[in-house]
């Protein structure tokens, strides 16, 4: 049986080493707008991100907009239980590259490789995917593990992005990628988000 492979030096994939998880804005009112996929399979793809996030020790940078102001609610429990233990970031801006907490939190990961969550899809995820695009991030916006108001919308904010440069990955290519050798330690992280995230999704499916 072949060893392990290493991870490479200098990985243009994504390792655990090299990237950042960003989440936006995963708050009741926000994802009970969401049109471009069912809300259950929105939260199911989001969870899965979540727990590769703590599987893999990833820095996360988590907000929130407008609890503050009394406008919303917090992020939605079953997210939060997900992830590691995280401070919460609440903006008033639209772009949350305009709040400096939040970019000053990104910054701090040290990482230049981001994985990008948030709700909308159209406005939280591309205004500040092209902005960190301009400054020489990577941005992977997870696609099933965003949404936006209408498949319209979501779909055309994608091509947005993507002209920009960014990245689009999905949630079990993402948890993939993290791991890429059933050989190297850490396997059974993906072996145990595997066996939780496939039951869920046909069991949605099945209800659809």
């Amino acid at each position: 049986m072949a060893g392990e492979t290493p991870i490479r030096s200098n990985d243009h994939l994504l390792t655990p080493d090299d990237c950042a998880l960003v989440l936006i804005d995963y708050q009741p009112e926000q994802v009970g707008t969401v049109g471009s996929i069912s809300q259950d399979e929105l939260m199911l793809n989001v969870t899965a991100v979540a727990r590769a996030a703590r599987a893999y020790q990833l820095p996360v940078v988590l907000t929130t907009v407008g609890v503050e102001l009394g406008a919303n609610s917090g992020t939605i429990g079953e997210l939060r239980e997900a992830l590691p233990p995280t401070e919460e970031i609440d903006r008033t801006t639209l772009n949350s590259w305009e709040d400096p907490d939040f970019r000053a939190a990104v910054e701090a990961t040290g990482r230049r490789k981001i994985i990008m969550t948030g709700l909308w899809t159209e406005v939280c995820v591309a205004f500040p995917t092209l902005d960190m695009l301009r400054e020489n991030y990577e941005v992977y916006p997870v696609a099933d593990a965003i949404g936006g108001i209408s498949t319209a919308a979501h779909d055309s904010a994608m091509q947005r992005m993507l002209s920009a440069g960014a990245q689009p990955v999905n949630a079990i290519s993402l948890v993939a990628e993290l791991q890429r050798d059933w050989g190297r330690a850490g396997a059974d992280n993906l072996r145990s988000i595997l066996r939780w995230y496939f039951p869920q999704l046909q069991d949605l499916r099945g209800k659809a």
